[in-house]
């Protein structure tokens, strides 16, 4: 263990001396990904500090226990070779975890769309209630979110929306929520009382920067079309609104949300970024799947993978089979913990297949 830590200190001075290089700092994009490599690294140091730190008690304990000739002192060496014997193991299981490579796309900003499906008007108010979730959860977690693009519901949420998330690791940490959620209970527009499944669809790309995708200008058509929705005497005569087709692939991203037709451009654009990179991102996570016959983080959009049953105020997570009675809490943007199961459950995948560790 302190073999592969030492290799890590090694790595970090690397990176330490290479960021403050005025060639370095020039280079936008390597600047960029080795500040991000400098701050994980520098938690793996840290740790070490602390797992030498219990490794040098426990020597120290042994010597002290060897020797035997102070009785106050051996009852103090006693104590301070449990501690850290006590300590060690979970250090290490810590330190496992933290030697597992980090998938680059982690670290960037999302884009999340959210899809009513089957359930008609109630899948709709659904991916409406799991806006509210994630907007809440973000809020907690102190990242931005940014509307790009909406289509309200006939009554009420959204047939669907597009939104961008920023902040520390988001992309990292909202992956997980991809796939199909279903939702179990009685509509607010049915009358005779029956439960009904409907289900939305969350699909969560990671934001792509200009320098992980060249777009040629040719290979857009852009259209210009008026707001529709809130926005005051601007909407419906001005061509505010943007919609962009990638025309090699299909690909389409729109946005009205802004007054500025420049700015609707320039989100738009974003989007069409972020799709054309989570294409890419989307058959190398098949392939990772395939190797490791995962079940966390497939990419299989059309997966259900959540169910929220309102009559047993239950939320089922179907990857890992957590089951949780909080769903008030849950649908409130209480996720965290479902987040950390998952994240944990990849972890010790990725663990048992052996995957080379630094």
């Amino acid at each position: 263990m302190l073999d592969k830590l030492d290799i890590v200190k090694q790595r970090f001075d690397e990176v330490s001396d290479l960021i403050i290089q005025p060639d370095i700092i020039a280079d936008q994009k390597r600047y960029v990904q080795l500040n991000k490599e400098y701050k994980d690294l520098k938690l793996l140091v840290d740790k070490r500090e602390e797992y030498k730190t219990l490794l040098d008690n426990l020597k120290e304990a042994e010597e002290i226990l060897a020797d035997g000739s102070d009785p106050e002192m051996v009852e103090m060496a006693k104590m301070q070779m449990d501690e850290a014997k006590g300590s060690i193991p979970k250090m290490e299981d810590e330190i496992k975890f933290l030697l597992i490579p980090k998938d680059p796309e982690d670290a960037k900003n999302a884009v999340m769309e959210l899809r009513a499906g089957t359930g008609g008007d109630e899948a709709s108010i659904f991916a409406g209630d799991l806006f509210r979730m994630y907007t809440k959860y973000c809020e907690s977690k102190g990242w931005k979110v940014d509307v790009v693009d909406y289509s309200e519901g006939t009554s009420g949420g959204f047939k669907e929306i597009q939104f961008e998330v920023s902040g520390e690791d988001v992309y990292g940490t909202l992956k997980f929520e991809a796939g199909v959620h279903r939702v179990q209970r009685v509509p607010q527009t049915e009358t005779q009382g029956r439960v009904h499944t409907s289900a939305a669809t969350v699909m969560v790309f990671p934001e792509a920067e200009e320098f992980d995708v060249q777009i040629d200008p040719k290979d857009v058509r852009i259209d210009y079309f008026c707001s529709s929705g809130p926005g005051g005497q601007s909407v419906n005569t001005t061509y505010s609104a943007v919609r962009l087709t990638h025309v090699p692939t299909g690909l389409v991203a729109q946005c009205q949300d802004q007054k500025s037709q420049h700015k609707n451009k320039e989100k738009a654009f974003k989007v069409l970024r972020s799709r054309l990179y989570d294409l890419e991102l989307a058959k190398k996570q098949e392939e990772d799947a395939a190797k490791r016959g995962s079940m966390v983080s497939s990419g299989d959009r059309s997966a259900k993978i959540r169910t929220y049953n309102y009559p047993q105020g239950r939320v089922t997570d179907h990857r890992i089979g957590l089951t949780l009675y909080d769903l008030s809490n849950i649908v409130n943007g209480d996720i965290q913990k479902i987040i950390d199961e998952l994240m944990l459950a990849e972890n010790t995948e990725k663990l048992k297949a052996g995957d080379d560790v630094i």
